[in-house]
């Protein structure tokens, strides 16, 4: 059952520049950001006030939760989860299942680093406060990881596997591996899968205690983010979710949906934070190894990938993470192919960014198109050495790829790397 063919056949987003699809895929075509500066990271005297966070109204809510599921709602990840995950579910075609028998072929992995945190600091007050009793009955569904994959099983009816995965910034593209394995292997046909990552100073103040953020660009937000730049200074903050739904080609043939793009294969692997790998920084050899597992797995040539849409972070890795495509592919120079950095848009979305990018890669499979990098005009000279000036644009090109690689590369020296192919 292991040869089965996967494809996409729904998109769900809440990204800091677009919370619908069209709108999101409008903002990357034109080089939209959607990075901002926040008073109230000034106000807590953080060293960087910028970051990357989905806008919308609180009437928007009614959309997606009822009103018992809204009342306590303190929890921006799970919004952002079940926002997308609710979205790809019914841009794949599929109704919400008002039956008693859970879709037994059915399941949702959608991943999360950390969820509810507002919500944890709302419990923590009362809690020592004395006022346990004023908790809520949604606390504890808010707060614990699987609580979004619980949330959208539950809502969605679903009876296959219902799981919540977690690998730092390579947890969103880990849970479309997972879902890819499950349903080529037999043991389902429609997984749920995506990531999301909760929004605010809570989650973003150990990375500004680290001092790995640009504090430089508080007038300027939309500069901040410059991966592939000889002025990268660190990664923005950002948050949000992605989602897709995943399906067997023969279960997407027999409901006449909408395929935007075919899942070839992938790999993931660790580094073991040896051979100069850390919690921080990769392991170059992984890296590499992840990558050609990734190809092998998909049954293609390296010459074959038409793009890239990498992890770059806007950080003094940047150039690494290029030397190990150029390794990896045994490609440089004019043969390297296109390569793109969502995060110069966005900022890095953290648990949530191997998902949003993913969604990024498959429509640029399904409207022909290479969206461009901003901030990085200052191309970083090492990068320069190794890539065609043009390989990395910085406007979006009428271009129609085949064949993309996605890689993800988390804290923990953890790897993902999925190959996603026009469908025909």
């Amino acid at each position: 059952m292991g040869n089965r063919r996967v494809v996409i056949t729904g998109l769900g987003i809440v990204s800091p520049n677009g919370t619908i699809v069209s709108e999101f895929m409008s903002s990357i075509q034109k080089g939209k950001s959607g990075i901002r500066f926040i008073e109230n990271l000034k106000q807590l005297k953080f060293s960087c006030q910028i970051a990357g966070y989905p806008i919308y109204s609180n009437s928007y809510l009614n959309n997606y939760f009822n009103s018992i599921q809204l009342k306590g709602l303190n929890a921006s990840g799970m919004e952002y989860g079940v926002i997308s995950g609710i979205d790809a579910w019914k841009d794949a075609g599929l109704e919400i299942n008002q039956s008693n028998i859970p879709l037994w072929d059915a399941g949702v992995i959608f991943g999360t680093g950390i969820l509810g945190v507002d919500k944890f600091r709302e419990a923590i007050h009362k809690v020592d406060e004395g006022k346990v009793r004023r908790l809520g009955s949604n606390t504890v569904i808010q707060t614990m990881a699987s609580g979004i994959s619980a949330f959208l099983g539950g809502m969605l009816g679903c009876g296959n596997i219902v799981t919540t995965n977690s690998s730092a910034c390579s947890t969103g593209t880990e849970a479309i591996l997972m879902a890819y394995d499950r349903i080529t292997n037999g043991k389902a046909e429609i997984i749920l899968a995506g990531s999301t990552s909760d929004s605010g100073p809570y989650v973003w103040g150990g990375f500004d205690a680290m001092r790995i953020l640009p504090y430089k660009y508080n007038d300027n937000p939309t500069e901040a983010s410059r991966p592939m730049s000889a002025t990268a200074s660190g990664f923005v903050p950002g948050s949000g979710a992605g989602a897709l739904v995943i399906e067997s080609l023969e279960s997407a043939q027999k409901r006449g949906a909408t395929i935007y793009a075919e899942i070839l294969g992938g790999h993931v692997n660790s580094g073991g934070q040896r051979n100069g790998g850390s919690m921080t920084a990769p392991n170059s050899e992984a890296v590499i190894q992840c990558i050609t597992e990734a190809i092998r797995n998909s049954n293609i040539n390296a010459e074959q990938i038409d793009a890239i849409n990498g992890h770059l972070t806007a950080t003094s890795k940047d150039s690494l993470e290029i030397q190990n495509w150029c390794t990896a592919l045994n490609r440089k120079g004019d043969d390297f192919p296109y390569i793109n950095s969502l995060k110069s848009l966005v900022g890095h979305c953290l648990a949530a960014s191997g998902s949003i990018e993913s969604v990024a890669t498959v429509l640029q499979l399904k409207e022909n198109f290479i969206f461009g990098n901003i901030n990085c005009e200052d191309l970083h000279p090492d990068i320069a050495t190794l890539v065609g000036r043009h390989k990395i644009p910085t406007d979006t090109l009428d271009y129609s790829p085949n064949i993309i690689a996605k890689a993800s590369f988390g804290f923990g020296d953890v790897n993902a790397c999925v190959i996603f192919k026009k469908y025909s």
